[in-house]
Parts: structure tokens; C-alpha cells; sequence
């Protein structure tokens, strides 16, 4: 059963500055939790999870049909899916990188897939982003998911959900 979708930075961003050389039992969690089926992810999402490094990178690669939710498949609502990203697409054009320039430091096509997902199966996002509310210009993951009353969680926030301690 879903329980999160997960952004890139979700994951990437503690794999980063916690190793698994260092912290191994943390990431057997993690990893656990990944082959348990808990995280759902676009396909826009999970190609960039592949570009985390192994071992972590391999665990979601082989955790695929676990985690990865396609349009078309019977097991979930893709038609409203499609229907609710292309309103937050619409209502927040102003915002997305691709339609603003690149800008990297706001809200990328990918990062509203992750957010239309978790709209649609009323779950949370986890990320690592930071607001940018205070910006006229810009916004982030945490930023559309407040104004769509779409839960946010931090990593950290996970693992106390999860209560995972080293």
C-alpha cells in the first residue's frame, strides 16, 4: 500500500550527506521500505531516482513495479492523474521553470508530476526542497503542495513517521 510519493530530493539529498558506508542500518530502513512498496513515483521521478548512486540506485532500479505508477495501468486513477496535472500545470505556469526561462531555483515540470501524483492519491510528498513562499516569482515543492493542501514531509519527517532511529 502507497503511503508517500516521493521526490528525488526525497532521497538523494540524505544519500548524499548521510553515506552508506556510514550510516548502513538507515539505509537498510530506507531500502526496506522501498522493496515494501510504501513510495510511488511518476516515471518522470523515477528516471532521475536512477541517477542515484548504487547501492540505493539499484535498489529503486530493481523496485520498478513497486514504485513506479504509468499511465495506463488499471490499479489507479491515471485519468485523474492527467486531469489534475494539467490544472496545476495550468494554475501554476507562472512558476514552472520550463515556462519561465529554466530558472533552476523554482518548481519544475518534473517536480509537478511528484505533486499531481500525490494529489490524486491524497498522500504526501517527501522532499528536501525549501519554501520560496516569500518570492513573487518563484515556488517549490512545498510551496504548491501547501496550496493545494497536499501534505509535505522532510526526510527527516519520514523516519519519525516511520520511526526510524540509528
Amino acid at each position: 500500500m502507497k503511503k508517500y510519493c516521493l521526490d528525488t530530493s526525497g532521497i538523494s539529498n540524505p544519500w548524499g550527506d548521510l553515506p552508506h558506508d556510514i550510516f548502513n542500518s538507515l539505509w537498510e530502513n530506507i531500502e526496506e521500505l522501498i522493496v515494501k512498496g510504501i513510495f510511488a513515483v511518476t516515471l518522470e521521478i523515477y528516471e532521475e531516482q536512477l541517477l542515484i548512486p548504487n547501492p540505493l540506485g539499484e535498489i529503486i532500479k530493481v523496485n520498478k513495479n513497486t514504485m513506479l505508477l504509468e499511465i495506463g495501468q488499471d490499479d489507479w486513477n491515471w485519468p485523474g492523474y492527467i486531469e489534475i496535472s494539467n490544472d496545476l500545470n495550468g494554475k501554476y505556469n507562472n512558476f514552472i521553470s520550463e515556462y519561465t526561462g529554466r530558472s533552476p531555483r523554482t518548481i519544475g515540470l518534473n517536480d509537478m508530476t511528484i505533486i499531481a501524483l500525490a494529489k490524486t492519491l491524497n498522500l504526501p510528498v517527501v522532499s528536501m526542497e525549501v519554501s520560496s513562499m516569500n518570492s513573487l516569482t518563484k515556488r517549490k515543492i512545498p510551496d504548491i503542495c501547501k496550496l493545494e493542501n497536499v501534505g509535505h514531509l522532510t526526510f527527516n519527517e519520514l523516519l519519525r513517521a516511520e520511526k526510524i532511529k540509528l
